[in-house]
């Protein structure tokens, strides 16, 4: 019967009510039998719930089980491999070399070889060893003034906000013992980025937070301002990310704190909007300029520009941009679309924007075939957590890697997933404060230094592995990967790197960069019919 539970209850709450005559003990039946009873009585007649309607009480158990699905999945279900979306495997090397503990696995690889989509990097019978581990990658075009040598792994964007202050101290400390970046995000630079010490990366928003007029427009002498800290060594643009390209965002009043309103220079008791454009250009030209007017008041710091690619035709627009302006950014960073977020609509998550992978390699041939790929360096984030990850990017045209949720692993991350909810269960993605406590500054900043450190020791072994001299030289021959289980391709069958300065011949290619380089123009982003 639908209703037995709830018939049930009342029979026991009305037997309690007789056993009070013999025991006051009884009460505590009363109770306990009372309040269920109130409960399913509540259920039965609530208009918002129809399986409570229909299952006072035992419905209950419905909405607690899927409110613990997560974890019932994630401990009892998924398998190692799984990537929900990320592998326990992959969480689990983070953890142990976050911990510094045992990180070597027996009894060989449980990844199915035979299977479609497999990789490896090939290996040398004459392997080199590689004593220094320290990459390091120089950030600085001919235009920059004080050039930056960056690690080959990085903190990627994660403000202050969606991260908590003791999740943005922990990072920051653990880059300054590393020697390494930490990515501010678009929300700007906190008190607790700079009491670490550790160096910056500005980036800088569609909102412009920490460099903005009342009214949300750039305002110049503020960016100069915050670019003159010695601890900012680059200045990021960031025109989309990609968990979700193309979106704006808006923080509620409500969740505007003083510290949050500090970092970000914004006034408190009003919504905190991120425009889904920027309003200070809406043309390539216009971009580059901006770029070039960022570089003027960045003291000759570098400046270069984030983004998750979409239209590859409006990526050669920002290309031909540079050529006619002569403007070319010291850096670009090309975000996959399977990075990650604090929320993001669904639709957006699955279904927008392009894979680190294609976007990379997209990236990487146009500057090459315009002839600009020497003048830029380019970073490459997107779940990018092992040494296999990194040397993968590099492989495929990055010439260093960035990471955001690595590194929250490396600080306690459990992928819980709820860092859209202010109830993270381990303090990285939550403003409570008796949340956040748990997570202790000090021992998570060693677990930041470590991580970084044992995925670089990593990186120098499978370096050393291929006979390379050093991470910068694996190419995509390096690189294979099962189609089938009889057939196998190089990453140079699939993605090649093409000829310099091909699209400046006009020379035709296989993987039509020729065709849509003739329908892009530096004034518009808007399509050009060449016909």
């Amino acid at each position: 019967m639908r209703f037995a539970v709830l018939i049930g209850v009342g029979v026991l709450t009305l037997l309690a009510l007789i056993g009070v005559f013999w025991s006051a003990w009884f009460w505590l039946g009363v109770l306990v039998f009372g309040v269920l009873l109130a409960l399913g009585l509540y259920d039965f007649t609530q208009p918002s719930h129809s399986i409570l309607r229909n299952y006072p009480l035992l419905g209950r158990m419905r909405f607690m089980f899927e409110g613990i699905r997560p974890e019932i999945r994630q401990y009892l279900i998924e398998s190692d491999q799984d990537e929900e979306p990320f592998s326990r495997d992959k969480r689990s090397i983070v953890y142990q070399r976050a911990k510094g503990v045992e990180d070597k696995r027996p009894f060989g690889t449980r990844q199915r070889v035979y299977d479609s989509g497999y990789e490896w990097i090939t290996h040398s019978v004459a392997p080199k060893h590689i004593e220094n581990h320290d990459f390091r990658v120089t950030i600085g075009g001919p235009d920059c003034k004080t050039p930056y040598e960056a690690s080959l792994y990085n903190i990627s964007a994660m403000s202050f906000g969606a991260l908590s202050a003791n999740a943005i101290s922990a990072l920051n400390k653990g880059a300054k013992m590393g020697g390494f970046a930490h990515d501010t995000g678009e929300g700007g630079i906190s008190r607790y980025h700079r009491e670490g010490g550790g160096d910056l990366i500005y980036e800088i928003g569609s909102g412009y937070f920490g460099c903005r007029t009342p009214e949300g427009r750039f305002d110049a002498q503020k960016f100069s301002d915050q670019a003159a800290d010695p601890q900012v060594k680059l200045i990021e643009l960031k025109l989309s990310q990609g968990a979700k390209p193309g979106h704006g965002g808006m923080l509620p009043a409500s969740k505007i704190s003083r510290e949050i309103a500090e970092a970000r220079d914004i006034p408190m008791g009003e919504d905190c909007i991120s425009p889904a454009a920027h309003p200070e250009f809406s043309t390539p030209l216009e971009l580059v300029q901006f770029v070039g007017k960022l570089r003027e008041n960045a003291h000759g710091k570098p400046v270069g520009f984030k983004l998750c690619i979409g239209h590859r035709r409006e990526f050669m627009c920002i290309v031909k941009a540079m050529l006619e302006t002569g403007i070319v950014p010291d850096f670009i960073v090309i975000d996959g679309k399977e990075g990650g977020t604090g929320a993001a609509p669904l639709e957006f998550a699955n279904h927008m924007g392009m894979p680190l992978v294609e976007a990379l390699v997209f990236a990487h041939n146009t500057l090459r075939g315009a002839g600009l790929r020497d003048k830029l360096k380019i970073g490459a984030s997107g779940k990018l957590v092992t040494s296999f990850d990194i040397a993968k990017a590099l492989a495929l045209g990055a010439d260093w890697a960035n990471s955001a949720r690595g590194f929250m692993f490396a600080i306690g991350c459990i992928q819980a997933q709820a860092c859209h909810t202010n109830h993270c269960p381990v303090g990285v993605a939550t403003q409570d404060p008796m949340r956040q406590r748990a997570l202790d500054v000090d021992s998570k900043s060693q677990r930041v230094f470590r991580f970084h450190q044992n995925t670089l020791k990593a990186l120098a072994e499978m370096t050393g592995a291929a006979g390379l001299a050093q991470p910068g030289d694996f190419r995509p021959h390096h690189l294979l990967m099962r189609e089938s289980a009889r057939d196998m391709v190089t990453g140079e069958e699939v993605y090649p790197y093409l000829p310099d300065g091909f699209l400046l011949r006009e020379e035709k290619d296989a993987f039509g960069y020729l065709d849509r380089w003739h329908r892009a123009r530096p004034a518009s982003f808007e399509p050009f019919d060449v016909a």
